[in-house]
């Protein structure tokens, strides 16, 4: 029996949850306020350049004294103790008090430029401090600094930084609009590259894995004799014994390029690939070869199905659909509520510090203690974030939770159902007695029409179970942030036990997931029935998973370090000028943004090209152990696994 058809497990909690998704997102729709986002808010809550407000014209936000925002009640709020306003543009003049006392006796031309600048109400020219002006954007908001001068020098590394990261940053946005069409074909030379290597498996399976592992040996080896070269012709070059962590950051890779350490850890780093290849190659010899055998089978399977190289197509589009509703759905509970003032005090022994007060009564200090003055002197009235006290705002945390669980669940969904519909489509080739006669029309679709129709309950259970413990993983990252910067050893000793057992487990429900995924798709079974059969059909053949798995990943994975680094390397001959095209290449700050872009976006474009090739190599497996299990070659229950894997294993093969 190939299929056994039955209703899966269905889970009412799967359906309540797509079903309460678009209330949720209506109700934050209704309380959200997207300008929250798009626009900053000075102290007052009011937002900058918002047509139809005062501040229409006014899009940057002022920050009189940045300085502030390094002191400790920072940490309460996320808000800087100091006023801001929105302004026109930033301050372009800089004023000492004599030049303003000088100036205002001349003429009031001075004290109208400076005056755009003070707080609503001030009116006193004589009170003006030299000041420097430093401008940035941070994500939508453009933003000004003012830093008085008598603090500026001891605060001049950290806006020095600022300012470069700012140069930086724009260099790296002006390398990608000049290089974005360079970029695009490397993309495309991987995908195209990716394609034929995996129609040159269904061929050539055997031949052009050997070749890349040999291939991938001698670059590794090509590599470490090009790091000698360099490490001994460095010699005694005065200034290259200099440590990594001493030079700091730099944009340009030359100066690493000028060490000694540099390339020491490049040789140790290829020097430990070439030996665990050599390793894998010495001890691990007939392995290898039943691990090519069988990539040769799902070579044929995937030529026979060649649209399942096309399905994750699908799936991207999933994910980020599913990613968008919970990045506006996110932004939207943020930004619900009504704007809170908060007392924003410098000395944190503020009795006063952090609680809600009125701007508009703030200054009616008269029921103070006079102990309470003396510890709030220069505290303020600021805007601190946007909530408030009914039911729907005191549960806004929770609400975010549910959200990033339902985002969660929803991802893992997306890729449980590629793999059930590929599971499926892999192993309608496999159970087909004559190949390809017998593997039904259609079989990626008719594959992902009984995911969809039968087994949507047993996939949303096991990415529920995902999806609980990468949120639990998620807090314990957030409370170990927390506790970063206090003094508990214990307790980050415990959080520290629990990530790592979260980690682990994460790893052993996803994998297990995967191969429950398959026994879904085969048999139809639900979940939990599929998860069981599938965990001892595992531990019935331990031997050949824990080795047979593991060396087909790592055959896979050479396969997509050759793709990225043979595309990376490409790249680098084309953007440093060493390889001779019929189109100018364009000049770039750092031509390391486009090579590094292109090797990643390689590698990722293999990956998704490798990881249909994964799962047809995983559903195989699994026929192929089951196959054992429930024939013997006999005439009556012939083997279903072809003469070339039985002879590998040492079976007697039918005649077919």
């Amino acid at each position: 029996v190939l299929f056994v058809y039955s209703c899966s497990l269905y889970l009412p909690s799967f359906s309540h949850l797509l079903s309460s998704l678009l209330p949720l997102l209506v109700l934050t729709w209704l309380h959200g306020d997207p300008r929250k986002v798009l626009h900053a808010t000075d102290s007052y809550g009011q937002f900058c350049g918002q047509d139809g407000t005062p501040n229409a014209k006014k899009p940057i936000l002022f920050y009189f004294n940045i300085l502030k925002c390094a002191n400790p009640a920072v940490l309460i709020n996320l808000q800087c103790p100091t006023t801001q306003m929105c302004v026109s543009k930033c301050p372009d003049r800089f004023a000492t008090y004599t030049d303003m006392q000088l100036q205002n006796a001349l003429g009031s031309s001075y004290w109208n430029y400076y005056r755009q600048f003070c707080k609503p109400g001030f009116n006193n020219p004589n009170k003006v401090a030299v000041f420097i002006v430093i401008q940035l954007r941070f994500f939508f908001f453009p933003l000004c600094f003012l830093i008085i001068q008598t603090s500026f020098f001891s605060f001049g590394s950290g806006i020095t930084g600022l300012v470069d990261a700012k140069e930086w940053g724009m260099k790296i946005v002006e390398d990608y609009a000049k290089s974005w069409q360079w970029i695009l074909i490397g993309l495309l030379i991987a995908a195209a590259v990716s394609l034929t290597f995996i129609l040159l498996l269904r061929f050539t399976a055997g031949l052009l894995l050997w070749v890349t592992i040999l291939a991938v040996m001698l670059l590794v080896a090509y590599g470490m004799w090009y790091c000698s070269r360099e490490l001994s012709g460095l010699g005694e070059r005065p200034g290259s014994d200099v440590a990594i962590m001493e030079v700091g950051f730099h944009t340009d890779l030359q100066v690493y390029l000028q060490l000694r350490q540099t390339w020491v850890i490049f040789l140790i780093f290829l020097g430990g690939i070439e030996a665990s290849i050599m390793l894998m190659l010495i001890f691990l010899r007939g392995r290898v070869q039943v691990a090519i055998t069988l990539l040769r089978e799902a070579s044929k399977a995937t030529g026979h199905i060649m649209s399942s190289l096309f399905y994750p197509l699908i799936t991207f589009l999933l994910l980020a659909l599913f990613i968008s509703y919970w990045a506006v759905t996110a932004v939207l509970l943020a930004s619900s509520g009504e704007a809170v003032y908060k007392v924003m005090a410098p000395d944190i022994t503020c009795p006063y510090a952090n609680s809600t007060c009125t701007p508009e009564t703030f200054n009616r200090k008269s029921n103070w203690s006079a102990t309470a003055r003396a510890s709030c002197e220069g505290s303020r009235c600021t805007f601190a974030l946007y909530g408030g006290e009914t039911p729907y705002h005191r549960y806004l945390f929770l609400l975010q939770l549910f959200n990033l669980l339902a985002c969660l669940w929803l991802l893992n969904f997306s890729l449980a159902l590629e793999q059930c519909t590929l599971a499926g489509a892999f192993a309608s080739y496999y159970w087909a007695r004559r190949r390809p006669l017998d593997v039904p029309p259609c079989p990626l679709f008719s594959s992902f029409s009984r995911a969809v129709r039968y087994h949507t309950g047993s996939l949303a259970f096991g990415s529920l179970i995902l999806s609980v413990v990468q949120l639990a993983r998620i807090l314990l990252e957030y409370l170990d942030e927390k506790l970063r910067g206090a003094n508990n050893v214990v307790a980050r000793f415990i959080v520290c036990c629990l990530k790592c057992c979260f980690w682990c487990l994460e790893r052993f429900i996803r994998y297990m997931n995967r191969n429950a995924y398959i026994m879904v798709a085969i048999y139809g079974t639900n979940f939990c029935t599929s998860a069981r059969e599938a965990f001892f059909l595992l531990m019935r053949n331990v031997v050949r998973v824990a080795v047979l798995d593991r060396v087909t990943d790592f055959l896979l994975f050479l396969g997509k370090l050759l793709i990225a680094g043979g595309v990376g390397v490409l790249a680098f001959f084309v953007f440093d000028r060493k390889l001779t095209i019929f189109v100018e290449v364009p000049d770039l700050n750092f031509y390391w943004v486009p090579i590094v872009t292109v090797f990643l976006g390689s590698y990722l474009i293999a990956h998704g090209f490798f990881s249909v090739y994964a799962m047809c190599v995983d559903t195989l497996f699994l026929c192929f152990c089951e196959d054992l299990e429930r024939n013997d070659g006999s005439a009556e229950r012939p083997f279903f696994m072809s003469p070339g894997l039985h002879q590998l294993l040492g079976k007697s093969s039918p005649s077919r």
